[in-house]
């Protein structure tokens, strides 16, 4: 950043305070056991993925077994 932020003393306005919702160390440390398995996907699915992974930063892989595991929850 090479603009210099200026504060002021100029009131905030309405302020509320917010209930931690942040999971704790512990359950971000915490990994589900896995199970590997082989899949064939399709190519267009595979790109997708790989690109949105990127555009988050993160893994194509991991996006994939996000989705498994919400749908699985929501069929529950």
């Amino acid at each position: 950043m090479k603009r210099k932020i200026e504060y002021t003393d100029e009131p905030l306005g309405k302020v509320r305070v917010v209930n931690d919702f942040l999971p704790s160390p512990e359950e971000l440390a915490f990994k589900e056991e896995t199970v590997k398995v082989t899949i064939s996907l399709s190519k267009a699915s595979v790109e997708f993925f790989k690109k949105a992974a990127k555009t988050h930063h993160t893994q194509y892989q991991k996006m994939i077994r996000r989705l498994l595991d919400e749908y699985a929850a929501s069929q529950s």
